[in-house]
């Protein structure tokens, strides 16, 4: 519509989304991307630079960070992969508007954790305690 402002969306107004968890409160979340290898092709006849064809395509892992908090959750998710039970879930990555509503979603399907880090603590620090959980998965699709 003429006049209307199409202001991008904070970076700082987010929640996520565990299938099945509830512990969801992050202060960070990072990494969520996807490229194409490129295959590159020539035939001997053809001129001397080589065709690019589209190959496989990856996603990067993403990493949540949240302040430790009595809840078990996502440190259980990984303790179950370490088992050999590794439990695949969709993460939804949800920016959230001025007014608190919804505006923009990615998916994440068949993500599980890679990688968990305990929080680092000082004696002298006077900052929240962090946990690091990474995941892996097989794809990501932006729904809104």
């Amino acid at each position: 519509m003429p006049g209307e402002r199409n202001d991008p969306y904070r970076n700082f107004r987010f929640r996520v989304e565990i299938e099945g968890l509830q512990q969801a409160g992050f202060s960070e979340v990072s990494g969520f991307d996807a490229s194409f290898d490129v295959v590159q092709y020539r035939e001997g006849n053809e001129v001397i630079t080589p065709r690019k064809l589209p190959g496989l395509a990856r996603y990067g892992n993403i990493t949540l960070k949240s302040g430790a908090t009595e809840s078990m959750e996502l440190y259980e998710w990984i303790q179950d992969c370490v088992q050999g039970t590794v439990e695949r879930k969709t993460v939804t990555i949800i920016a959230i508007d001025e007014e608190g509503n919804d505006v923009a979603t990615w998916q994440v399907i068949e993500a599980w954790p890679t990688r968990y880090t305990a929080p680092s603590f000082n004696g002298q620090g006077a900052e929240v305690a962090i946990e690091l959980l990474e995941l892996a998965h097989e794809g990501m699709t932006r729904t809104a």
